[in-house]
Parts: C-alpha cells; sequence; structure tokens
C-alpha cells in the first residue's frame, strides 16, 4: 500500500529551527568561554589551585554524565517542556555565575549551567527529529546543527577574549541571558511539544548508574593528556568500564529502560554510535596540540591564537551542507562518511608535516580535518536519527551526545599522549625536571637556561607530528570501518516515490 509522502517543513518550521540553534550555540559556546575568562576570574575571587580547575571542568562533567538521563526524561514528561525548563535553569544559573562572589558559589553555577546544558542539547536535537519528517528537509536541518555545534566552541573562546577586553568577566554569561529569554517566548508559539505515547516508568536505578559509568572515564581521560598516566586516572577509567557495564546489564533487564536496547536493531544506528565516538576521537584529538602550538611556539597572545583559530571553521560552514546535497543528489551515503573520514585523515597528515613556523599549513590542516569531520558527523547523526523511532529521539540523541563527550575525551587522552610521550622522550637529561614534562614548564623557566626554549619547542612539534601521524591512522581505519558497516547498514538515500521517503529509518 502506498503510503503519503511526509508533510514538508515550511517558514514556521524553519524559523523553529533558527530559535533551536540560540540555545545550542550557548551551550557549545560555554565548553570554552572562560578559556580568557579565568585570569581576571582568578584576580577578583581569589580560588585556589582546585577551584580553578573545578571552575573550567565542572561544566563538562555534569553535562556528559546527565545527557543520558535528560534525554530519556524528554521522551517521557515532553521535550519543549524539557527544553524551556533546562532554558530557565540555564539563564539563571548565568546570571549567579555572572555577580558569583566567591569561588564556591561560581562552581554551583556552573554545575547548573551543566545541568540546563544536559536538558538543552538532546531536546534540540529530538525536535529536530519531530518538526522535520521529510528525510531531505531533516538532513539539511541536521547539517545547521552539526555547524552550529562546532561553531560555538570556536566562537566561546573569541568571544571571552573581547568580552573580557572591554568589561568585566561576569559579561562572558550575562550573554546567555537575552538567547534564554528569546527561547522561553518563542518556544511555547513555534515549537511542537512530543513525547513518546508509552513511555513506562522512569528508570531511576539507571540514573546514577549512568553517571557513575560517564563522569570517572570522562575525568581520568581528561586529565591523563597533561597529567600522564597516573594510577588514579587510570583507576577511574576502571571504575567508569564496570559502572558501565552494570548500566548496560540494566537497561538489558529493565522493563522500562533509559536507553532501550531496540534502539541498536534500528537500520544503521549501531554502526553511527560507533562511527560518531571516532568523528570525535578525531575533532578533539587534535585541540590538544594546536592551542599550544600557537600559543607556545609560535608565540602568539591568547587572543590572537584564538582569532587565528576561527580561520579553519569558515569552510566548516560549507562541509556540511555539501555532504547532505550529495547525498540528496543520489551519492551513497556510505560513500560520503567514507570520503569525510579520507579528507579528515588527510587533514591530520598535513599536521604531520609542520615544522616549528607552519602557520599556514597548521590552519590548513586543521580546515581539512574539521570539514571532514563535520561531513561524517551531520551525516551519522541524520542516519542515527532516521533510524530510531521518533518516540526516542530524546535516548537516540542523548546516546549521540554522550558518544562525543567519550570520543573527544578519547582523543584528547590516546593522542595527547603520544605526543607527550615523544617531547619527553627528545628532552635532555640535562633539561631541569619542569622542562621535561611539559613545554609550559620549559618555556616557564626558559630564561633561567638558555637554549632550552628552542629545543623545547621541537620537541613539541615532534610530538605533534607523531600524533598527528596516529590520527591519520584511526581516521583512515574509521573510513573503512564505514565502507563495511555503512555499506551492511543500505544507507543510500531514496528520493524517488513516496514509499522509499518514508523508509523507517528514513535512509
Amino acid at each position: 500500500m502506498t503510503q503519503p509522502a511526509p508533510a514538508r517543513a515550511g517558514r514556521r518550521e524553519w524559523t523553529a529551527l533558527a530559535v533551536l540553534m540560540l540555545p545550542l550555540l550557548l551551550v557549545s559556546m560555554d565548553v570554552s568561554v572562560l578559556y580568557f575568562a579565568l585570569p581576571a576570574i582568578s584576580a577578583d575571587l581569589e580560588p585556589s589551585g582546585t577551584q580553578v580547575l573545578w571552575i573550567f571542568d565542572i561544566y563538562g562533567f555534569v553535562l556528559a554524565g546527565l545527557l543520558m538521563t535528560m534525554g530519556s526524561l524528554g521522551d517521557r514528561i515532553g521535550r519543549r517542556r524539557l527544553l524551556l525548563a533546562g532554558a530557565a535553569a540555564f539563564g539563571l544559573a548565568s546570571l549567579v555565575a555572572a555577580y558569583a562572589d566567591g569561588a564556591a558559589t561560581l562552581i554551583a553555577a556552573r554545575a547548573m549551567l551543566g545541568v540546563g546544558g544536559a536538558t538543552l542539547m538532546p531536546s534540540t536535537m529530538a525536535m529536530i527529529r519531530t518538526i522535520f519528517t521529510d528525510p531531505g528537509q531533516r538532513a539539511k536541518a541536521i547539517a545547521v546543527w552539526s555547524g552550529v555545534m562546532t561553531a560555538g566552541v570556536a566562537l566561546g573562546s573569541v568571544l571571552s577574549g573581547v568580552l573580557v577586553e572591554f568589561f568585566w568577566w561576569g559579561s562572558v554569561f550575562l550573554v546567555n541571558l537575552p538567547a534564554m529569554a528569546l527561547l522561553l517566548v518563542l518556544g511555547p508559539i513555534l515549537l511542537p511539544e512530543s513525547r513518546s505515547p508509552d513511555p513506562g516508568r522512569f528508570d531511576w536505578p539507571g540514573v546514577p548508574l549512568s553517571m557513575a559509568a560517564v563522569l570517572p572515564a570522562v575525568y581520568g581521560l581528561k586529565e591523563i593528556p597533561s597529567e600522564g598516566w597516573n594510577v588514579r586516572y587510570v583507576v577511574s577509567i576502571t571504575v567508569g568500564l564496570l559502572f558501565a557495564a552494570l548500566f548496560v546489564h540494566r537497561q538489558r533487564t529493565a522493563s522500562a529502560p533509559m536507553i532501550p536496547p531496540a534502539l541498536f536493531r534500528g537500520r544503521g544506528f549501531a554502526p553511527a554510535v560507533g562511527l560518531n565516538l571516532l568523528a570525535a576521537f578525531g575533532m578533539m584529538g587534535s585541540v590538544f596540540f594546536t592551542t599550544q602550538y600557537l600559543q607556545s611556539v609560535l608565540g602568539k597572545s591568547a587572543l590572537e591564537a584564538a582569532l587565528w583559530a576561527l580561520l579553519p571553521s569558515v569552510p566548516i560552514g560549507f562541509a556540511a551542507p555539501l555532504a547532505t546535497w550529495l547525498v540528496r543528489s543520489g551519492v551513497p551515503r556510505v560513500h560520503v562518511v567514507t570520503a569525510g573520514f579520507v579528507i579528515a585523515a588527510s587533514g591530520y597528515g598535513m599536521l604531520a608535516l609542520i615544522d616549528r613556523d607552519a602557520l599556514w599549513l597548521l590552519l590548513a590542516g586543521c580546515g581539512v580535518l574539521a570539514s571532514g569531520i563535520v561531513m561524517v558527523m551531520s551525516q551519522i547523526m541524520d542516519l542515527a536519527l532516521g533510524a530510531a523511532p521518533v518516540e526516542r529521539a530524546g535516548a537516540a540523541s542523548s546516546l549521540m551526545e554522550t558518544g562525543t563527550e567519550f570520543g573527544g575525551a578519547l582523543g584528547m587522552a590516546v593522542l595527547g599522549s603520544i605526543g607527550t610521550a615523544v617531547y619527553r622522550h627528545e628532552m635532555p637529561a640535562s633539561a631541569p625536571a619542569p622542562a621535561r614534562e611539559t613545554l609550559g614548564g620549559a618555556l616557564a623557566v626558559a630564561d633561567r637556561f638558555p637554549g632550552l626554549a628552542p629545543v623545547a619547542r621541537e620537541a613539541f612539534t615532534d610530538g605533534m607530528r607523531a600524533a598527528a601521524l596516529a590520527g591519520a591512522v584511526v581516521l583512515a581505519a574509521a573510513g573503512a570501518l564505514a565502507a563495511a558497516t555503512l555499506r551492511r547498514a543500505q544507507t543510500r538515500e531514496h528520493t524517488k516515490t513516496p514509499d522509499e521517503q518514508c523508509s523507517p529509518s528514513g535512509v
């Protein structure tokens, strides 16, 4: 029996997408918005070294730990309701953070921002699945989502630098308020409510299990690049993996699980989860080196480095739409995703060729890398949401975004460890202990040891090249994996008939 074609979105739906991009942009910006504000915060609030770390890191930890919980909750109580509640919480926490009179208050406010962010990210993606029922339009909307999320991370550091330059550090939080207010006003008008018609009881035991799985693992992975393979971090990762096994067991046996195992039976969903993690590995694995290279090797100021780092974001704006156009033009999605991984691997290959004075090669390599990754992520997200039932869009979105957090932390840990190991191996034994640990330590004492800075910069560059080579190998292998798994998932888009457009998986 021929089914009717999906309703196509009109001006109202595309306006709703623009509204949804507001919280997404701010949540992604808050990952990096403290880069230039921390010195001013430290001077004003005088936090301890441990408090400084928590001010910076607690947002990402809480966000990662609650994504799956909030995605499942949105499926049950309504995604618009959760989105608006999260926007209100995010705005209130931003106000508290802006006027915090002590480090403890700012840490608490940053934690609340993480809670709000965890409600906003899966809700925005899940609502795209609800609003855009036509596969082609949904693919375009997800391309926009991918570009905005990636651009937000780059814009956050620059915005913080500009605001701190002309205002006080609290302004980096106050910029959230107008956008959240606009969302609270327009959201009830433009955004449809959607929820699972039969959600079952909420999986309360799954909440602490998911957090116990995510938080220790992400913490250990994020600390390893700078601190090394300390026993404490290895134990933290091991504990997270043990709780992850318990969480998986709980989801397989619970009557109403937080992440239904049936999701993985959707055509292409399981490969999408794995490939998304590998793409995040590639994207974040380069960040550990490129920011240090710009500042510590090339000698750029923090704001100069952030402004230069914006240039690789320019081609990102074309990458996701290009991937979507190729798929809608009849190119099999497996070919587009595989090509994206190959392009990203080529970007790492360019980074593997840099020397101590290669600004433009660095920027070009980062641009190629990021463009390839965004091509992959936009298509993988579309595949995952198309494979997931509408009533489980929140759970599917949160699982993909949790995988992004894991992949990014894993990329920084693995590639950061490779680069650090090469750096330490190449530093002479006669160098002072801080210089043998990190490039920052070497530059801190370089005025007392003539000739130390050039040696340290060369060692760091060698480590960066080794890590880039490893990243190229990983992404090339990911391309081969995509070619094998997505071909089996039959990912070619069909656009000729209504029957084909109404494919249950959207592919």
